[in-house]
């Protein structure tokens, strides 16, 4: 059976088919949910961390990680940008493309070679796709080749050291368990239940510590109410 969770939500809210969310399960938390609506709003019904990475793109643009194409819609449609949505589910892509999307493929960014954008966009804590921490500089790597001259990298994340606070404001991690922004979770929609896998939040210092090692500038361009930010890296 198809592990394509988010696929086959995204197909059946199209086909309005919607009866259930996607439940995310992690070790040690308590289950969560992704609302499939949520997939697919508008410009008005985004957060403002989304919205101002919207308003920064610009020139050739590359969605990684589309989803239901919210972002790309918008960036096509409303900036009048090129636009190239991107997202390893095939059945996203899919619902991409019917939603009239102009250029939609299955793609996972690491294999993407011989081609360069003036703006790679990464959004929904776009820094997951990172998986771990130590991935970080092969990331940078991989992204460098794909911008243009003056090209930007923009990417949300989040602070989650507030889960490992304690009540007397107190930080308490396992040490020798990684990073603590390092996740692993596992997605439910209906019947079908992926794979685990690995999913990084990064903290905006460790992220600015990285980009530096690696040649980029980074610039801090929105903080949010929840320990969430918006980052823009530029190559130096």
């Amino acid at each position: 059976m198809s592990k394509d969770v988010f696929g086959e939500a995204i197909k059946d809210f199209y086909n309005k088919k919607y009866s259930e969310d996607i439940i995310v399960q992690a070790p040690d938390f308590d289950d969560d949910t992704i609302p499939v609506p949520y997939l697919f709003r508008n410009y008005t019904e985004m957060p403002v961390i989304e919205q101002k990475a919207l308003a920064l793109a610009f020139g050739d643009v590359l969605d990684v990680g589309s989803g239901a194409g919210s972002h790309s819609l918008f960036l096509q449609e409303d900036r009048k940008l090129n636009v190239h949505a991107i997202d390893i589910s095939e059945g996203a892509i899919e619902i991409c493309k019917k939603r009239g999307i102009t250029n939609a493929t299955i793609q996972d960014i690491f294999n993407l070679k011989e081609v360069q954008y003036d703006t790679l966009l990464f959004l929904m804590n776009g820094s997951g796709i990172i998986g771990k921490l130590t991935n970080i500089d092969r990331f940078f790597s991989h992204v460098k080749n794909l911008l243009k001259p003056n090209g930007q990298i923009l990417i949300d994340s989040s602070d989650i050291s507030y889960l490992f606070t304690e009540d007397d404001g107190s930080f308490w991690v396992d040490a020798s368990a990684g990073y603590y922004g390092e996740m692993q979770y596992q997605l439910t929609y209906k019947k079908l239940v992926s794979d685990w896998f690995d999913w990084l939040y990064v903290d905006y210092n460790t992220l600015q510590n990285a980009a530096n090692a690696n040649g980029f500038l980074c610039e801090l361009v929105f903080q949010g109410e929840n320990n969430d930010y918006l980052a823009k890296l530029m190559p130096q």
